[in-house]
Parts: C-alpha cells; sequence; structure tokens
C-alpha cells in the first residue's frame, strides 16, 4: 500500500501540476471564459485513463493461465519502459515545461474552441495513461503474493488525492514545494520499484513458458522472510521483492537498475541550478562590469 501510494502521489503530482499551470496562466492572462474547454480536456483524459484502467483489469479474464501471464508479463516490461521514460523527461524537462505548455495555450486558444480540449486532453492524457499502465503492473505485482489487489490499489488512489490536494494548494499559494528534488528523490525511487516489476514481468513470461530459467533459482530466501511477514510484505509492497527469485530475474533486475540509476543521477547533477557564488567573487565581478 505504501509503496503504491507513493507511486501515485508521483504521477498524480505530475498530471496536477499541467492542470494546475494551464488554469492559472488563463486567469493571469484574463480568460477565464476558456476555462470550460480545459476542464472538459481534463474530465475526458481521466475517463479514457480509467477505461484503458479497466480494460487492462478485466479484459484478460477468461484467458488460459499461460496467455493471461504473457499479456501480463508484456505489458509490465512495456509499463516499465513508459516509466522510464517519463523519470527522464521529467527530471530533463521540469524547468521548461510551464513554458511549453503556455505557448500550446496561446496557439489553441486562436484556434476552434476543440483545440484548447484537445491540448488539455493530450497533456494529462499522457500522464493518466502512463500512470493507469504502471499502477496497474506495480498492483499485479505487488498482490501476487496475497492475491489480493484491495490495499495497492486504495494506496494508489490515496497518493493520486493527496497529489491533487497539493496541486489546489500550490494553486492557490498555500504550499511552496521544491519540485526539483521532489522529482529527484521519488525518480529515484520509481527506478527501484520499475526494476521489480520488470523483474515480475520476466517471471511472468517464463511462467507463460515464453522465457527460460523456472526453475533455476538464483536465491531462496522464503525461510528467513516470509512472504506473509510484516518485512515480507513491506519489501514487495514498495520494491515487489520476491523471496524466490530465478537467475533471469536477478540478472534482468541488476542490467535495469545499474545503467539506469546512473544515468538519472548523473542527468540531475547536470540540470541542477548552479550554485550561487561567493560575496568577494561577486563583488570582484560587479566592479570588473562597471570598469
Amino acid at each position: 500500500m505504501f509503496g503504491n501510494y507513493l507511486v501515485g502521489l508521483r504521477e498524480g503530482l505530475e498530471a496536477s501540476l499541467v492542470v494546475v499551470i494551464l488554469v492559472a496562466y488563463l486567469v493571469k492572462t484574463d480568460r477565464r471564459h476558456l476555462l470550460p474547454r480545459v476542464w472538459g480536456g481534463v474530465a475526458l483524459a481521466v475517463l479514457v485513463s480509467l477505461g484503458f484502467g479497466a480494460l487492462l483489469t478485466f479484459g484478460p479474464r477468461g484467458l488460459t493461465f499461460e496467455a493471461q501471464e504473457a499479456i501480463g508479463g508484456t505489458l509490465s516490461i512495456v509499463a516499465v519502459g513508459f516509466v522510464t521514460w517519463m523519470v527522464f523527461w521529467m527530471a530533463r524537462s521540469a524547468r521548461t515545461m510551464s513554458g511549453e505548455l503556455r505557448s500550446r495555450i496561446d496557439q489553441a486558444a486562436e484556434g476552434s474552441w476543440i483545440a484548447l480540449v484537445v491540448v488539455a486532453l493530450l497533456a494529462v492524457g499522457r500522464e493518466g495513461l502512463e500512470t493507469a499502465l504502471f499502477l496497474w503492473a506495480a498492483t499485479q505485482a505487488a498482490s501476487s503474493g496475497t492475491g489480493s489487489s484491495a490495499a495497492p490499489l486504495v494506496g494508489a488512489g490515496l497518493g493520486i488525492l493527496t497529489a491533487v490536494a497539493i496541486g489546489v494548494l500550490m494553486y492557490r499559494g498555500a504550499l511552496k514545494l521544491n519540485l526539483g528534488r521532489f522529482f529527484a528523490w521519488t525518480g529515484g525511487f520509481l527506478i527501484l520499484v520499475a526494476a521489480g516489476v520488470l523483474s515480475y514481468g520476466v517471471h511472468d513470461l517464463q511462467e507463460a513458458g515464453i522465457l527460460p530459467g523456472l526453475n533455476n533459482i538464483a536465491f531462496d530466501v522464503s525461510d528467513t522472510i516470509e512472504p506473509t511477514s510484516w518485512l515480507g510484505t513491506l519489501l514487495k509492497g514498495t520494491l515487489n521483492f520476491s523471496p524466490v527469485t530465478t537467475w533471469l530475474e536477478a540478472v534482468v533486475w541488476v542490467l535495469y537498475v545499474v545503467p539506469v540509476m546512473f544515468l538519472f543521477v548523473r542527468m540531475i547533477r547536470r540540470t541542477a541550478p548552479p550554485r550561487p557564488a561567493s560575496g568577494p567573487k561577486l563583488a570582484s565581478t560587479s566592479q570588473g562590469a562597471s570598469a
């Protein structure tokens, strides 16, 4: 529940920021009459995301076990690809996202009424579809040991509601959040969560008979960390850790985490704002400019 809460918080806050930027810019430029178009696009994006989540949940039912595992494993790997791209995109584009959205609003406002609806639909819908896919995959992985998906879904829902509340407070100026630091820390956490989802997807494909090595166990710590214990539940819910892991799952986890985390940390350091210069140096620079 806690792991999916953080996932819902991170993904929901990205969508909330998009809405805050769109609404605040229209209000600031005295174009409140265009707000219904934005809210219409947001509503459509939410409906599409919910429909996509329902399709993922109920679509595979009635298929054979192997077919369900093949679909689940494939979608889990696709979800990892999407969330990895999203983490890097947010780390690179967070500083310019506001300007890009404002430019799109200006262009759409000059066109037909549907144009602004489409801008809001695409901006929020992209986040919504990615969130639905990744939360579905994370929920499937987290609930595989207990057979219940209620707690992960409740956690994700609470995270999204918290993100909406933060967005409202930011719009009203009651809350200031260091978005760069927030996305840096949550991005690193999401990489670890995605690694667990990737490992789970590989296991699904092994059970479907698509990938080999289902019985080649790298380690089995189920006697030490019982899946139903508080520690096993915590590790499963946050990092999708499995006490019984095959060699292929372990190798894929390492091959994903090590390079992706390295590249992410390097990007965060490159995009971090420069530290202000010391007082004496600023003074000397100012004197040189005056001369």
